[in-house]
């Protein structure tokens, strides 16, 4: 807490604001759902109840509806390509990369600011041939000392950074970034 500062943690909404807003963002119930964490049925509950919703789903709706453009800057945009990757911290997504392997295109997508997080760091628009470079980046190198035996253990019959990241999901020693492969 800031000293000083006096906060409003007792936000209230009612069923129509929540409709409302469920319905400004574009989602069905089972959507808006998934995205606040609680069950279908429990959306259908709020939005005919006659009573005034408290706790974090007031605060979280007052909080975005000041601030719209968090959903768009949140959301996931339709599969552009057919290979999508997601670059990973741990648990949480930073980057999204749909590839096209047969035009050599790709279009990323961050979520995060900080680029220490970022895939490409502060280049938002990679080349094929950057992509290219950045999955090599996740694997052992081309030119490791006895690579065969790293390959064959992987079970890969060639050095493929695709193949390999599909195996050790370009996780690195003790590092806490991966590769998801999502297709």
């Amino acid at each position: 807490m800031i000293k000083g500062t006096t906060y409003n943690i007792n936000s209230r909404t009612s069923a129509s604001e929540i409709k409302k807003f469920r319905k400004v963002l574009g989602l069905t119930q089972a959507d808006f759902a998934k995205l606040i964490g609680v069950s279908r049925p429990t959306v259908e509950r709020m939005e005919t109840s006659k009573e005034k919703i408290e706790g974090p789903l007031a605060v979280i709706i007052d909080l975005l509806g000041e601030n719209m453009d968090i959903i768009i800057e949140r959301s996931i945009p339709r599969k552009e390509y057919p290979l999508r990757l997601w670059y990973m911290f741990n648990d949480k997504k930073c980057t999204l990369i749909d590839v096209d392997q047969m035009n050599r295109k790709i279009s990323i997508k961050n979520y995060v600011s900080n680029i220490m997080y970022r895939a490409f760091g502060v280049n938002n628009n990679p080349t094929y041939e950057e992509y290219e470079a950045f999955l090599e980046s996740r694997c052992f190198p081309r030119s490791r000392d006895k690579m065969k035996i790293e390959l064959d253990a992987l079970g890969i019959p060639f050095y493929d950074p695709m193949l390999i990241i599909e195996k050790t999901g370009g996780r690195m020693a003790e590092d806490d970034f991966w590769i998801m492969i999502e297709k």
